[in-house]
């Protein structure tokens, strides 16, 4: 994993530095979605594999694949990562290009862990908050974990705010066993 990072790093800051100069980093943001779902799917990846498939033969089915995804810039990007056996890293540079995308615009994804859905009104206060207390803006990603028994686990970077009922009866616990030793 850390080695298909390096090696999708230049084509990320490359593509960063390209969509950022244009003033184009939510259309690559949404192509670089679109074609990162394509190339980690299954049968993307056998194709990716068969020798017997030409380059041509291959950006032929991505492309037609992508749809109205692809525009000029993009549709090079897929054909130097051809060329270069490179397509499966699509994924990682999707990944690596929001991050740089995200610092651009000083927003940090919020990792929340809910124990039952949490949208609407409520999910914006939280964000509203979490804004408030990081000084930046906020990407929610939320996520149903019904062992935290209620309340919610968020992590930004690497902060953790564990406001779970399984959080606090695990630090009364510890805070017991303290008492007693």
């Amino acid at each position: 994993m850390a080695e298909n990072t390096t090696i999708a790093r230049p084509y990320a800051e490359a593509i960063f530095g390209l969509a950022d100069a244009a003033g184009t980093l939510g259309k690559w943001s949404q192509t670089l979605a679109r074609v990162a779902e394509i190339a980690s799917h299954p049968d993307m990846l056998e194709a990716m594999g068969n020798p017997r498939i030409t380059a041509e033969q291959l950006y032929g089915l991505f492309a037609a694949l992508s749809g109205d995804a692809l525009f000029a810039e993009s549709q090079n990007l897929i054909r130097v990562l051809i060329e270069n056996r490179r397509l499966s890293l699509l994924p990682e540079i999707r990944d690596l290009f929001e991050d740089l995308k995200n610092q651009r615009e000083g927003v940090v994804d919020a990792h929340i862990h809910s124990a039952f859905a949490l949208e609407g009104e409520p999910l914006a206060a939280l964000v509203a908050d979490l804004q408030k207390r990081f000084g930046r803006k906020i990407q929610p990603m939320v996520r149903i974990d019904p062992e935290l028994i209620g309340g919610v686990c968020v992590q930004v970077g690497d902060e953790v705010i564990d406001g779970s009922v399984r959080g606090k009866l695990t630090a009364m616990v510890a805070a017991l066993k303290s008492r007693t030793a």
